[in-house]
């Protein structure tokens, strides 16, 4: 349990090095005229993402969870894993990427890293949500795991990912040099 507790630690660790990435590229992307949008959204997200590691601690901790090998080496391996693949979109995007939807005139689509691939729209996003279960399920919270899942789900279907795809679809236009009709 030790390690577990450590392990969603250090995974918060990492996400305050996250923000301090994202706030040093959110004032890179605002120098360059850059626009949020969604701003209504992201103090739930927050919550969210700081809900699932508090849960997680909890519901081992709460509920006296077991450590199942056969399950909590593999989710310790993707969640590992997505580690990884959240740097990968962090280093594809550079100073475009930050934990807010800012898009900056003038800018066009990253198409390096996990991007290039048409069918993956949403990278991080996919890797988000399999680390919402494997970091859980490394120390069998299935609850965190469901709950995080439903409302990741709600949160990014309902709000996050029509607000990006408006933002890039804007972007594309003033790309393109049309307007919309």
């Amino acid at each position: 349990m030790i390690a577990y507790i450590a392990l969603v630690l250090a995974t918060g660790v990492e996400r305050i090095v996250e923000l301090v990435i994202s706030k040093r590229n959110a004032a890179w992307a605002f120098e360059r005229g850059g626009v949020e949008h969604g701003r209504g959204h992201f103090p739930a997200m927050v919550v969210l993402h700081t809900g699932l590691l508090l849960a997680c601690i909890a519901e081992v901790v709460l509920l006296d969870r077991p450590f199942i090998a056969g399950l909590g080496w593999p989710m310790l391996v993707i969640a590992l894993l997505c580690q990884v693949g959240r740097y990968w979109v962090i280093t594809a995007l550079g100073p475009q990427w930050n934990t807010r939807v800012i898009v900056v005139p003038g800018l066009g689509r990253v198409t390096r890293g996990p991007y290039r691939f048409s069918w993956m729209r949403h990278p991080n996003y996919i890797i988000v949500a399999v680390e919402g279960i494997a970091l859980p399920l490394v120390h069998s919270a299935w609850i965190t795991a469901i709950v995080f899942t439903v409302l990741n789900a709600i949160l990014l279907l309902g709000f996050r990912i029509p607000t990006e795809n408006r933002a890039l679809a804007a972007l594309d236009r003033a790309s393109s040099g049309s307007t919309p009709t």
